[in-house]
């Protein structure tokens, strides 16, 4: 018996311990089949803040340019011209920003560190984007559900996370070596949340989904 451990996305209390290391415990949702790791293990605020300051990703850096064109490249194929948007989660080099505002576009950012302007949750956008965010939110349920409620009819939430895949062992995956990774998302729970707006979804990779709401 553990104690129960809600899960966080679904809330359901029926979640089973799934994995544990020297650092800490994983549980699994039946549900949702989301993996996180109990509340005890978040980091606060300050040492949250430390761990990305480490983060090296740049304007300038070409390497992150590349990675963030996982997204980018798609999601342009799809936007109408001159669409709104909202990066949440931009970090402190809003390089997606300035990729997307080369194509005619008009971006927005939220982060809760490096912008934290809640003012834009008082507009509406054409397209949210929210690339290696969703595995650190403590609280993922009310963050997608408020993302979901901000966007327009036919809009689309790109949402980049690598989503945990019954191919690549848990235990040696790369991303548990993060400790503010605490979220771990499947293509399961993807569905999950798509059914749960309604909307549609692709999977474009094993780290980029995007759901479309209905017009």
């Amino acid at each position: 018996m553990h104690d129960l451990t809600p899960c966080p996305l679904c809330s359901r209390i029926d979640t089973h311990p799934f994995h544990q290391d020297i650092q800490r415990e994983y549980f699994i949702c039946p549900a949702c089949d989301v993996v996180f790791v109990h509340p005890k293990y978040y980091l606060d605020r300050k040492d949250e803040l430390k761990r990305y300051e480490l983060h090296k990703n740049t304007i300038g850096d070409s390497g992150y340019r590349s990675f963030l064109q996982q997204l980018c490249s798609p999601l342009l194929e799809r936007l109408a011209s001159e669409s709104i948007g909202l990066d949440f989660g931009s970090g402190p080099g809003p390089l997606l920003k300035i990729m997307l505002e080369e194509h005619g576009h008009t971006i927005s950012l939220f982060d809760t560190f490096y912008a934290p302007d809640k003012k834009v949750f008082e507009c509406s956008y054409d397209f949210i984007t929210a690339t290696e965010v969703v595995e650190h939110l403590h609280h993922p349920l009310f963050e997608l559900d408020r993302l979901w409620s901000h966007l327009n009819p036919d809009g689309y939430l790109g949402v980049m996370t690598s989503l945990r895949n019954r191919e690549v062992s848990f235990p040696r995956w790369h991303y548990l070596s993060d400790p503010t990774h605490v979220v771990f998302y499947s293509a399961e729970t993807m569905k999950w949340v798509a059914t749960r707006w309604g909307a549609s979804m692709e999977v474009i990779s094993d780290s980029v989904v995007f759901f479309k709401k209905s017009g």
